[in-house]
């Protein structure tokens, strides 16, 4: 695994349990941790048993006992560190967003499409699609329950930097994160909407804002510049036809992790809250007059996805589960020889929206079409 931070921490607690709750095909060994500061890494590596720690990434790649590559870095080495891996013949689990511009994405696609003629598996880290209510939710929409989709709402809602003293990061810095809400946290709400629904958006009309544009450098010495977005708001369409509206922001003040969902067809609704991830919300339009009205369904029986692993039913997941689900689902496609989900090329997807969200805002908020899938890469 190459990075040590906060998604280092939750992917190092995945693999972990998902050789202790799971029965996966090939048991996950950790074989080394990489990051450049290495007292930082080998502090992680200490507390997940990674036994070795590489300060250069490349050292990592090259090694023999490395089967399979784990990128949690920032957006702006992603594209190096996964190409350079698929093609030294390593299966490679990415972070999202997939890369910081299109061009990276393409690239990227374009790499794991040559690594699959080889058996050389690629997936990308939008892990909330394996939040067991989601994966529900998912279920529910392909067997049709829902009918015609007409609209769909999506919206992830933080407050983390409502304080405008909080601490300049490098996930302000559009060099290293690319786009600040929209690619960090809105990526994950256009994913949804297209994993749910089984389709893709078509077309954006978008405005961002930057709130508040200098931030103190952690160290005291001065400010830095705020050169990403702080919200992003847009209406959308998928190809479908269905209405689409998305929100992103790390601003509203109250909301800690408010990523919110809502699809409505001609025979149903589904809605999801991350806040209550447990729970999925479910109205059968088809129903009875009489008792209609949305069901709240505890999404903790062994029947659901994932959870025969875990708990007795009414015993509820964390964030961190998925993080196992998606390990297990990693390596099960490997040992399957199948092409595990979301691809290279759905993250692609996502990054043409993120870039038709800015190119948007940039013109005032005219429409602006997403193109189709052009090239093999971009629809495996």
């Amino acid at each position: 695994m190459v990075g040590y931070g906060f998604m280092g921490m939750a992917h190092s607690q995945g693999w972990r349990n998902a050789r202790s709750f799971f029965d996966p095909p090939l048991r996950p060994r950790l074989a080394a941790l990489g990051g450049r500061n290495r007292d930082a890494a080998g502090e992680l590596a200490d507390r997940f048993d990674w036994p070795v720690v590489e300060t250069d990434w490349r050292a990592l790649v090259a090694r023999d006992d490395v089967h399979v590559v784990d990128v949690c870095t920032p957006g702006d080495t992603h594209a190096e560190i996964a190409v350079a891996a698929l093609e030294a013949g390593k299966h490679v689990l990415c972070e999202k967003p997939l890369a910081n511009t299109v061009a990276e994405a393409e690239a990227m696609a374009e790499a794991a499409a040559k690594a699959r003629e080889h058996g050389v598996r690629s997936m990308l880290g939008f892990t909330y699609r394996r939040v067991p209510a989601l994966s529900l939710a998912r279920r529910l929409v392909a067997e049709g329950r829902l009918g015609r989709l007409r609209h769909v709402r999506a919206r992830y809602l933080q407050d983390w930097l409502t304080d405008p003293t909080a601490p300049y990061t490098w996930r302000m810095s559009r060099e290293r994160a690319g786009s600040g809400a929209l690619g960090d946290i809105g990526a994950h709400a256009v994913d949804l909407a297209q994993f749910l629904t089984g389709e893709f958006v078509s077309g954006v009309s978008a405005v961002t804002d930057t709130f508040v544009h200098e931030r103190p450098l952690p160290d005291g010495g001065g400010t830095g510049a705020v050169t990403v977005d702080d919200a992003a708001v847009f209406l959308g369409r998928l190809d479908g036809g269905a209405l689409a509206s998305f929100e992103a922001t790390r601003y509203a003040t109250g909301r800690k992790n408010a990523l919110r969902i809502e699809l409505n067809g001609d025979r149903g609704s589904l809605a999801f809250d991350l806040e209550e991830l447990n729970v999925l919300h479910f109205h059968d339009a088809t129903a009875d007059t009489v008792v209609q009205g949305f069901t709240r369904i505890l999404v903790t029986e062994p029947e659901h996805p994932y959870l025969e692993a875990w708990w007795p039913p009414g015993h509820g997941l964390g964030y961190e589960h998925a993080f196992a689900h998606q390990a297990v689902d990693l390596l099960s496609a490997i040992d399957a020889g199948t092409d595990p989900e979301p691809s290279f090329a759905d993250g692609l997807r996502v990054q043409r929206v993120l870039a038709a969200v800015e190119e948007s805002h940039e013109a005032g908020g005219s429409w602006t079409a997403i193109p189709a899938p052009a090239t093999a890469a971009e629809t495996a």
